[in-house]
């Protein structure tokens, strides 16, 4: 018998509870739930075994609370009354003030983004679930194309596409007299090509109506 089959179970112990510590550790909602499930499941195998039964108790309740959660937040994912897409100025105070909160983290995926709030073709869009801001567009209207300048979703809800609802809205831009969105070249493109985006050249692009 190897050490392996004399300790397999201590492993399984120890792997629940570090999935568990990390799971913790985690800013995306959807992924925490999600590794924290698979931590509870995995330390409600290894109490039973044990024969602790107020563990399993407690682990069994807290998977349910997970699968609560989980399947609440997929049903919302690409639900219209759950994010509100509000139209600001470009040089709102409050986008500004987010856009400074979350600066380092803009630039880590888009290290040359600019933007300037006296663009007069300026269009900034802020997605809200409830009171707790999810995401923010920045768009600037050359003529009748609306150019991405930024897609941004804060950490939390970065399991989710928030910017889908201000392309889902297209009278949002239609009334500024935008009838196409294109994105900067080089963006990942899975996001875009679920919402009607066609690839081209190195951009994606939207036609509105």
């Amino acid at each position: 018998m190897n050490w392996l089959d004399d300790h397999w179970l201590d492993l399984l112990g120890w792997g629940g509870s570090a999935l568990l510590v990390f799971s913790l550790l985690q800013a995306r909602v959807l992924r925490f739930r999600t590794l924290n499930l698979v931590a509870c499941l995995i330390l409600l195998v290894f109490n039973a075994l044990l024969d602790i039964w107020p563990m399993v108790g407690m682990n069994l309740v807290l998977a349910a609370i997970n699968i609560w959660f989980i399947v609440k937040l997929l049903g919302e994912r690409h639900d219209d009354a759950a994010f509100e897409v509000l139209e600001v100025g470009p040089g709102d105070e409050y986008l500004r003030h987010v856009l400074r909160v979350h600066g380092a983290d803009i630039l880590r995926f888009q290290p040359d983004f600019v933007w300037d709030p006296a663009d007069e073709g300026g269009h900034a869009f802020v997605v809200l679930k409830g009171d707790e801001t999810v995401g923010v567009v920045l768009l600037h209207a050359d003529g009748e194309v609306a150019r991405v300048r930024l897609d941004y979703v804060t950490p939390r809800f970065r399991d989710f596409s928030p910017g889908e609802f201000v392309w889902r809205r297209s009278g949002l831009l239609q009334d500024s007299g935008c009838r196409s969105v294109v994105t900067p070249p080089g963006m990942v493109g899975a996001y875009y090509d679920r919402l009607g985006f066609r690839r081209e050249g190195e951009s994606y692009v939207l036609r509105l109506g």
